[in-house]
C-alpha cells in the first residue's frame, strides 16, 4: 500500500474515497491500471447477481425458455424433484421438489400463505434478493408448520404489520426469489407433497386484504442476459449489472464503492459501452475479468480443501460483511444455496489423499453406527459432474443417497453404513448403498437440512472419501 493512497478494505475489495464523477466523465475518469483493477472488483461484486438474473430472466420473462416458470407475482409448483434435464441452477438438490415466487415489489407487497404441514415433514421458503443474499426464510426451523401469511415487501414500502399476517418480511432491493423446498420421504410421497404445494398461496397485500390494487409499476424492458460462457470474458456483463442495479438502491455501506465503480460507467441505470472505449482500455477491462476468475480459482481451492466452508458463502449480508469473493463463490459453486442455519454442504471434492475425484477410480465413505449427519430434518449426498456442477445421468436414475432411503441401504457389521462412489455398479449385493458416478471429474454435495448444533459448532466431521485400490 502506497502512502499516497490510502484505501481502506470492505470484503477484500479495495475502496477510494467518495468521488463525484459525472456519468458524461465516468469512463475516461480511469487510467487503464485503475480500470483493470475496478473491472476486477466490480466482476467480483456483480457476479452473483447477473448470474442470478440469467437464471430468473429463463424462469419469469423468456416465455420460450424451456426452464420458463410463469410470469412475476405468481406461484410455480414443480410437482416433482430435479433430473439431470434440469440445467439452469447449478447443483440443484433432488430431495425436495420445489415451488418458485419471483417477485416484483415495485408496486406493493407479496403475501405468502402456508397451510399447515405434518410435524415430521420438513419445509422452507428461502429469501432471496437481487445481491443474492438469503435476507429470510419461513419454514419448519424459523417458522414452524403450523402454517400462516407472511408478507414480503421491498425497500419502499412503509407500512404497518396488516391483519392477518404473521410477520412483515423486508427485502432491500425491488426484485426478489423465493424458492420453496417441501420434502418427498420416497416416491410414493408425491401426491402427497402436491397437495400441500396446491395450498401454497402468493398474493398481492390488496388482494389479500380485500382491496383494490394501486396503480402498477412501470413496465420492465428486461433484456436479454448473457449466456454462461459469454458472462465470463464478456465486457456486456456490466451493461447488465448497472440494468440490475436500478432495482438495488445503494446501501449505505456500499456508497464508495459505488462511486469507485463509476469511474468505468458502472452503476444503477448507466451505460456501459464497450464498443466506445479505446483498445488499452478494453484490453484492461477483459484482464480485470480474468483476474476476478483467478481470485475465485485460488478461494476455490480453499474450499475444496476444507479450508473455507459453504456456510462461509451464504447467508445475509450482515452475515458476509460484504466478502463479494466468497458471494461470487457461493453463485458459481451453488448459487441459492442456503444459509447454514437452514442447510450445510460439507462437499466432497478430494479424496482422503488430497486428490481429485475421478470416475475412472471407485470410492468408499463409511459412516460408524453413531456418526451419521446430524440434522432435525434430513441429509443427502448428491452427485455432481464437472465442470457443469449437474446431475449425473445413470442407468438406475438414482443422483443421490439420502436419510429418508435408509430402510433399503445395507448395512456394516458393525452397524454403519458404507456407500460405494463410482462409476459401475459395485454389484448386486452393494448396489442398495451405490451412489452412481460419471465416467470423468465429480464431486459430491452432503446436505444437512436443519442441522444440529455439533454440525453447526465442527463437532461433527464428515468421514473421508477412500479411493479402493
Amino acid at each position: 500500500m502506497t502512502t499516497m493512497t490510502r484505501r481502506r478494505f470492505v470484503g477484500g475489495i479495495a475502496l477510494l474515497p467518495a468521488l463525484h464523477i459525472t456519468p458524461a466523465r465516468a469512463q475516461a475518469s480511469a487510467s487503464p491500471e485503475e480500470a483493470r483493477a475496478i473491472a476486477k472488483d466490480a466482476y467480483i461484486y456483480g457476479f452473483p447477481m447477473v448470474d442470478s438474473y440469467r437464471i430468473q430472466y429463463g424462469y419469469f420473462v423468456d416465455t420460450k425458455n424451456p426452464e420458463y416458470k410463469g410470469p412475476w407475482n405468481q406461484i410455480v409448483n414443480i410437482p416433482r424433484v430435479y433430473t439431470p434435464a434440469d440445467t439452469a441452477i447449478q447443483t440443484p438438490n433432488s430431495d425436495t421438489p420445489y415451488s418458485f415466487v419471483g417477485m416484483d415489489l415495485r408496486a406493493e407487497p407479496l403475501v405468502l400463505t402456508v397451510p399447515p404441514i405434518e410435524k415430521d415433514r420438513y419445509f422452507s421458503i428461502q429469501l432471496i434478493d437481487a445481491y443474492t443474499f438469503n435476507f429470510d426464510y419461513v419454514g419448519s426451523r424459523t417458522t414452524g408448520n403450523d402454517g400462516g401469511s407472511f408478507l414480503v415487501a421491498g425497500p419502499g414500502w412503509k407500512g404497518e404489520t396488516p391483519k392477518g399476517v404473521k410477520k412483515v418480511i423486508r427485502s432491500e432491493t425491488e426484485l426478489v426469489l423465493a424458492g420453496y423446498r417441501t420434502q418427498l420421504f420416497n416416491p410414493d410421497d408425491l401426491d402427497n407433497v402436491k397437495k400441500i404445494q396446491s395450498d401454497y398461496k402468493a398474493q398481492p397485500l390488496s388482494a389479500f386484504l380485500g382491496q383494490p390494487a394501486p396503480p402498477a409499476a412501470p413496465t420492465v424492458d428486461f433484456i436479454k442476459p448473457l449466456t454462461p460462457a459469454e458472462v465470463v470474458t464478456s465486457p456486456e456483463f456490466f451493461n447488465i449489472l448497472n440494468f440490475i442495479l436500478q432495482f438495488c438502491p445503494t446501501d449505505p455501506s456500499e456508497t464508495e464503492l459505488m462511486a469507485r465503480f463509476a469511474k468505468i460507467g458502472v452503476g444503477a441505470g448507466k451505460t456501459f459501452d464497450a464498443g466506445s472505449l479505446s483498445t488499452e482500455m478494453k484490453n484492461a477491462v477483459k484482464q480485470g475479468m480474468a483476474d476476478a476468475w483467478a481470485d475465485l480459482e485460488n478461494l476455490r481451492k480453499q474450499v475444496d480443501a476444507g479450508k473455507v466452508t459453504s456456510g462461509e458463502l451464504f447467508g445475509t449480508r450482515e452475515y458476509l460483511k460484504n466478502n463479494y469473493l466468497y458471494r461470487m463463490a457461493a453463485a458459481k459453486l451453488g448459487i441459492y444455496g442456503n444459509s447454514k442455519q437452514e442447510a450445510m454442504y460439507p462437499v466432497y471434492a478430494l479424496d482422503a489423499d488430497g486428490e481429485k475425484l475421478d470416475g475412472t477410480n471407485r470410492y468408499t465413505v463409511h459412516f460408524a453406527p453413531d456418526q451419521l449427519p446430524p440434522v432435525n430434518a434430513f441429509w443427502s449426498l448428491t452427485m455432481y459432474d464437472l465442470p457443469a456442477s449437474l446431475l449425473v445421468a445413470n442407468p438406475i436414475n438414482r443422483y443421490l443417497l439420502n436419510s429418508p432411503m435408509l430402510p433399503q441401504f445395507i448395512k456394516d457389521s458393525d452397524g454403519g453404513l458404507t456407500f460405494y462412489i463410482q462409476n459401475e455398479s459395485p454389484g448386486p449385493d452393494k448396489e442398495p448403498n451405490w451412489l452412481p458416478a460419471p465416467k470423468g471429474r465429480f464431486f459430491i454435495a452432503m446436505r444437512l437440512y436443519w442441522p444440529k448444533p455439533e454440525a453447526l459448532d465442527g463437532t461433527w466431521k464428515q468421514p473421508p472419501m477412500n479411493k479402493v485400490v
